[in-house]
């Protein structure tokens, strides 16, 4: 079965390129979400093979779509973003009615529940008009308070790549540190890169033990607040309608398409 895990790794690293889709909401989509949250949570436990037996073929692919397809995704987002957007825009919508139907909401929602997601909606549909003043300036002579603020931009963003509904690339986007960030990449800085990594892993260790725990106590709560992540995530995404009728058209078709992957998808992993 690892193939399956590395397919869907790199639908998860496709998701990762583009800011305002998060992988944790396609984690959700390909129904491994809770999965993953317990093999990053038993890396440090008795069956650790196991779960690194899951995680590794699953990083393969995310690594392989970051450097194979990032190409292809910056070439989609030039020249057709909105037909590209409204495909996950399709996955997103998908997903909603799963996570309704697996926590069985109409017995379990209680009214805080229903508050919860109005909450989280908007919440997240808030950072589709936060403004990103200041996003062109890179870093170039680092001081140790330069360090500490990307070892924690790192942090948040792994923290937001779990959380469904938010993307780790739209939060260093909003901290300013992307294009710091992207430079390091490209320029090969080991240092720059060795910092914001050590906030990446360290901010993925904390806060899958964080949704573990809340998914084990708070289960109901807990969905209440990722469905209202994956609703709000959809003004993130949304990008607009256009005046062109065969756009327009190229939208929509792309919309039913990637709704119906998603629910496809959600009835091949039951």
């Amino acid at each position: 079965m690892e193939w399956r895990n590395i397919i869907r790794g790199a639908v998860m690293g496709i998701s990762d390129l583009i800011p305002g889709v998060s992988g944790g909401t396609m984690a959700l989509a390909l129904g491994i979400y809770k999965q993953l949250l317990e093999a990053i949570n038993g890396i440090f436990s008795r069956n650790w093979k196991q779960h690194f037996a899951f995680l590794i073929p699953l990083g393969i692919g995310i690594l392989a779509a970051v450097f194979t397809l990032s190409g292809l995704m910056e070439w989609l987002l030039e020249h057709h973003p909105k037909p590209t957007f409204f495909f996950f825009l399709g996955l997103i919508l998908g997903i909603i009615p799963l996570l309704l139907r697996k926590i069985e909401y109409r017995k379990s929602f209680r009214a805080s529940h229903y508050l919860l997601v109005a909450i989280a909606a908007v919440l997240v549909a808030l950072t589709a008009f936060a403004r990103e003043d200041g996003l062109d300036s890179v870093i170039q002579n680092f001081t140790a308070g330069d360090y500490i603020f990307l070892f924690f931009a790192g942090w948040l963003a792994s923290s937001a790549m779990i959380l469904p509904g938010i993307s780790g690339s739209f939060v260093l986007l909003l901290l300013g540190a992307y294009p710091t960030v992207i430079g390091a990449l490209s320029d090969r800085n080991l240092l720059v890169i060795g910092v914001v990594g050590c906030g990446v892993v360290i901010g993925i260790l904390v806060m899958s033990r964080l949704i573990h725990f809340l998914l084990a106590h708070y289960t109901v709560g807990t969905y209440a607040v990722i469905i209202g992540m994956v609703v709000g995530s959809i003004v993130v995404v949304f990008p607009g309608f256009t005046s062109q009728i065969g756009t327009l058209l190229i939208c929509l078709v792309m919309l039913v398409v990637g709704y119906g992957a998603s629910l496809l998808i959600g009835r091949f992993d039951r």
